[in-house]
């Protein structure tokens, strides 16, 4: 689809009991298959001896039943799957990122984005530090190696290490003998812990991929919390938690998550349909049926139908076999695969008044040719509804979206976007009211909204994956 894309998701392992860790991971990792598809990997820690393989594509892809078997038995695996934002789409970017240095070995997993990688890099290469790949991570492994270099622990290193980066990052790490996971102090992407049976202890970007190993939520990693794993038991360092205000990214909620997903103790789904309501408040637009595009905005949408009582249902049947269309890297590819993916059912949407609820509108094309189709099913009138504000400013802590001249609420007015897709009318969700879709105390992250940026914006930047602008 048109949507921007965030950029990975992590999980880590840790148990006293050498196991096969890298089947646990692999299904961990398919749950959070939604995070990321350019590419998917594993590291296997046993005893200090890393074992990872890693390539492009989705999880079931890379992983073949005779790729598990192959992984040894261990103590610590950590998984990553992939959707880039800064460094290329290609295998050497693939991670988790593996480490030789003189104090042990090192894996390290991210998600998010850092916005001074630029600045890290100059200062790594300058003391003589060697990139094998363009991806920011690699940024933060050579600054945790830097320190550990001087530190007494690796516990220490990235405590140090996590003063210099700026930005989102939640990470999962693997030292010989240890793991450890890190939320960066804005909170910007999520991460919990949970616990098997067994006793051993998993940490992940989302609460469905602790359902998927059989563990249960423990709590949510705290922003600036960095949590350490080992054979004499958990420790938790809190020193630079609450040193700036909490900013989760508001599209966790709205699209990023899965909807059975739990963020920072409130659930994705719950979320959604909020969005829905206050989509219906005050909107007096005369419709037949609800629907929603599948599937981000069928939360929503079942919202909308809920608090405005006109009828929900399924207006289109969605292919489940094909991939996401956005990773077709062409416009007429994704064009072809969208034909394929969704389809309208044309007797539930002839001679009907749609209202139609998404999440958010980034380019307009993809959103024109969706409405196109309605209208050859026979839609009367399609009165659109997204579940987000307008999408104006570039975000710089994880998603694909670089510049705001690719964005279509940037460059032409509300009336003018209704134009452009063809529909009847269209509304959006406000700054205030998305702000008040989860409990009081989850800070939001609203800055590619109003432009208030919680972080210094750092002006090196080249992670769009947009081939064109915005055209009438």
């Amino acid at each position: 689809m048109e949507h921007f894309h965030e950029e990975c998701g992590v999980f880590g392992i840790f148990s006293k009991h050498r196991k096969d860790v890298a089947s646990l991971s692999y299904y961990a990792l398919y749950s959070l298959q939604h995070r990321g598809q350019e590419s998917a990997g594993i590291v296997v820690n046993d005893d200090g001896l890393l074992t990872c393989y890693k390539d492009k594509g989705l999880v079931s892809e890379v992983f073949t039943n005779e790729h598990l078997h192959a992984m040894p038995q261990g103590h610590i695996a950590i998984g990553h799957v992939r959707y880039g934002t800064t460094g290329l789409d290609a295998k050497k970017n693939a991670q988790p990122i593996c480490i030789n240095h003189m104090n042990g070995n090192l894996a390290l997993a991210h998600n998010g984005n850092l916005v001074n990688s630029y600045e890290l890099r100059k200062e790594l290469e300058s003391t003589g530090s060697i990139f094998y790949t363009t991806s920011d991570t690699e940024s933060i492994v050579y600054t945790i190696v830097h320190e550990r270099l001087t530190s007494k622990s690796i516990e220490e290193a990235v405590y140090k290490a996590v003063q210099k980066l700026e930005g989102a990052f939640s990470l999962v790490i693997s030292s010989p003998s240890k793991l450890i996971a890190v939320r960066d102090p804005h909170g910007f992407r999520p991460l919990c812990m949970g616990q098997r049976d067994d006793g051993d202890i998993v940490f992940a970007s989302e609460t469905c991929a602790l359902d998927a190993v059989g563990a249960k939520f423990v709590r949510d990693i705290l922003p600036g919390e960095i949590v350490t794993v080992s054979n004499s038991g958990i420790h938790s360092n809190k020193s630079l938690c609450e040193t700036c205000p909490k900013s989760l990214c508001a599209f966790e909620y709205i699209y990023f998550a899965r909807s059975d997903s739990n963020i920072d103790g409130y659930n994705v789904h719950m979320a959604r349909l909020k969005c829905g309501e206050f989509l219906a408040q005050n909107d007096n637009v005369e419709a037949d049926l609800v629907i929603g595009v599948p599937d981000s905005g069928l939360d929503a949408a079942l919202g909308y139908a809920n608090a405005s009582k006109i009828p929900y249902t399924h207006g289109f049947v969605k292919n489940k076999y094909i991939g996401r269309t956005f990773i077709s890297p062409t416009t007429s590819q994704r064009d072809t695969a969208l034909n394929i993916k969704l389809n309208p059912i044309h007797d539930v949407i002839n001679g009907k008044r749609i209202i139609l609820v998404d999440d958010s509108i980034v380019r307009g094309s993809t959103c024109r040719k969706i409405i196109r189709a309605l209208r050859q099913a026979g839609a009367k009138e399609i009165h659109m509804r997204i579940s987000s504000p307008p999408f104006i400013g570039a975000c710089y802590y994880g998603t694909d979206i670089d510049s705001p001249d690719n964005l279509i609420a940037n460059q032409h007015t509300i009336e003018e976007i209704a134009k452009i897709i063809e529909v009847d009318s269209l509304a959006y969700l406000t700054v205030d009211q998305l702000k008040q879709i989860v409990p009081h105390g989850h800070e939001l992250c609203t800055a590619c909204f109003d432009l208030k940026y919680p972080t210094k914006v750092h002006t090196h930047s080249s992670k769009s994956k947009f081939e064109n602008k915005i055209k009438q």
